[in-house]
Order: C-alpha cells, then sequence, then structure tokens
C-alpha cells in the first residue's frame, strides 16, 4: 500500500479549467488512479454535486475506496473506457453528466511497482496488464506471437524505425529460452537497436508498443471518446490528457470530425444547423507549464484537448 499516493497528478489546474466545474453537477474522472485529480474536482463540487470514476486497475480502485470512506459523493467503477456508457446507465446518468476526464498513459506507482512489468529499468515479471486479472500479458504474448505480429506491433504502436530487427532478435532469443523478465527483453532490443536516440532506452518504443497492444488501449481509448461524449449534457466537457503522438492523433482527429459534423458529397445544398455537430473545440491544445515539468518530469509530453458537446444529438449504440 505504500505507493498508493505517489502519483502526481498532471495539470490540475488546467483539468479543472477545461471541465468548466458546476458546483452541484456530475463528473466523470474515467482513470482515477491515484485520486489526484479526483480530489481536486470534489473540493470544486457543492454537497450536491457528483463524482463518478472508473479506473482499470484494481489498486487504483482500492486507492480509491479509500477516498469514498471520506467522500460519499464519489462512485466508483472498476473497468475500461468501453464500460463508461454502461456505468453511467446503470446511475441513470446518460446525459446528464457535465465533464468527462480521461488521463491517458500509465501512472507513476504503475511504472514504479516493478512486479507490474511496465517498466525497462527493473528486473520484474513481464505483464504490462492495466488489470493484472484478466487478458493474455505481455510475456504470453511475446513467447508466442509471429515474427510478422511482433514487427507490426512494434511498427504501428510504437512508431519503432528497427521494428523488424527487434522482432527477429526476439524470435531468435525465445527459440533459446522463453522471455519472462521484462530486463531481459530490454537486452534484447536493446542490442538489436542499431541506433540509439539521444536521452532516450532503446527499448522506450517497443515497450510502449507492447504494452499498448496489450491493454487493447488505441480502441479503448476511441470507445471512450465516443461514450463520453455521449453521456454528457449539453455544454458538457469532454477533457482528454494524452501522452504519445498516436494518442493525441486519436483525440484531434474525433474532435474535428464531430465538429466538422456529418459528411456530404460537394455541392449539396446543406445548410450549417443540419450537419449533425457534435462538439465544439475549446481553445487550442494545451501543454503543462515549465515549473510543472520541472517538478514532475513525467508531465513533459502530455499534451490537453478539449471538446464541448453542442447538442443532445450524441447517442451511443
Amino acid at each position: 500500500m505504500k505507493d498508493l499516493n505517489k502519483h502526481q497528478a498532471v495539470m490540475v489546474t488546467e483539468v479543472l479549467k477545461g471541465l468548466n466545474i458546476q458546483p452541484q453537477s456530475v463528473y466523470l474522472d474515467a482513470t482515477f488512479g491515484r485520486g489526484g485529480h479526483a480530489r481536486a474536482i470534489l473540493k470544486e463540487l457543492g454537497q450536491k454535486g457528483r463524482l463518478l470514476a472508473m479506473d482499470r486497475d484494481p489498486t487504483a480502485i482500492e486507492a480509491g475506496l479509500m477516498l469514498q470512506r471520506e467522500d460519499p459523493r464519489l462512485s466508483l467503477q472498476l473497468g475500461p473506457f468501453s464500460g463508461l456508457y454502461q456505468f453511467c446507465e446503470s446511475q441513470n446518468l446518460v446525459g446528464k453528466v457535465a465533464g468527462v476526464l480521461l488521463d491517458l498513459g500509465v501512472s507513476s506507482p504503475q511504472l514504479d511497482n516493478k512486479e507490474r512489468g511496465f517498466s525497462f529499468r527493473e528486473e520484474g515479471p513481464l505483464d504490462m496488464r492495466m488489470d493484472p486479472t484478466s487478458g493474455f500479458s505481455a510475456a504470453e504474448w511475446i513467447n508466442q506471437a509471429s515474427e510478422e505480429e511482433i514487427s507490426k506491433v512494434l511498427k504501428e504502436y510504437g512508431e519503432e524505425r528497427f521494428h523488424k530487427r527487434i522482432a527477429r532478435a526476439i524470435i531468435a532469443a525465445r527459440s533459446q529460452a522463453p522471455i519472462t523478465t521484462t530486463v531481459q527483453l530490454a537486452e534484447i532490443i536493446k542490442k538489436a537497436n542499431p541506433a540509439w536516440e539521444k536521452h532516450k532506452h532503446p527499448a522506450t518504443r517497443s515497450f510502449q508498443a507492447i504494452r499498448i497492444w496489450v491493454n487493447n488501449e488505441l480502441n479503448e481509448l476511441s470507445a471512450g471518446l465516443e461514450q463520453g461524449l455521449a453521456v454528457l449534457s449539453p455544454e458538457g466537457r469532454l477533457v482528454v490528457i494524452s501522452f504519445h503522438s498516436l494518442e493525441d492523433r486519436i483525440v484531434k482527429q474525433f474532435i474535428q470530425k464531430h465538429e466538422r459534423g456529418d459528411d456530404h458529397p460537394r455541392g449539396l445544398p446543406v445548410t450549417f444547423d443540419k450537419l449533425n455537430r457534435k462538439c465544439r473545440r475549446i481553445g487550442r491544445k494545451t501543454k503543462p507549464s515549465d515549473s510543472e515539468i520541472a517538478q514532475n518530469p513525467r508531465a513533459r509530453s502530455a499534451v490537453m484537448r478539449v471538446a464541448e458537446k453542442l447538442e443532445e444529438t450524441c447517442v451511443f449504440h
């Protein structure tokens, strides 16, 4: 339990501004983590305000239960983004949520706990699951996937230039002995990577890619964006913090798509109000201040985007 409160929430002030907190309204923090954003939101809420919180990591929910005992305005749910709509539906809150927060990526407690297998810096079991009780571990996948599949994952989810070389090296290594630990895999990748990026471990991109694949993160993000927009009330805010370009691209394109509205053939006489626009962008993308990055270096790659729901036209199916 020693790590439960170690995580530093990113851009707390900016998140509160983006959510445009109304004290008596309902909000949803879809990535509770260790409760940094949740505590800040609760401080802004009145007695009739409510905060729903989700996380797919059971240890995050464990931390959340401690906060819930102190503050009954908090309701918790274990599950991924794809369960967001169902959670709100169970609370009879679809179309009544004033703000949804998605804080993507891995939390500091997950990275710092070597038993979770997210980090290549310390020896630990090669797991990488956000929820260790479900799905397949990184070790299970890396020891049975084909060379072609490994190469594709490294390229698409890690944007790794040397995906083919690294995949070949993994196949060769596992033919000698199963790959079961983080350091074991990191060393294989390190030796196979011919051009190290400055100030970046050569296994960084590959570990990112495998983690994203194991947790189905990009599909979960897409589900979270669609369902998040669907549960919002008109003028409700969707706030998303991403930590790498793949995530941010999905968020940006999602907002652009629903801000633009339905696609119609060029030249078709469609009035602006018939475009079925579902949201509008609020401001430009926001990055952490220099002072925050100095205090919390892990915040340096964070990007926050905000959208506001326009009308009650977004129904999730």
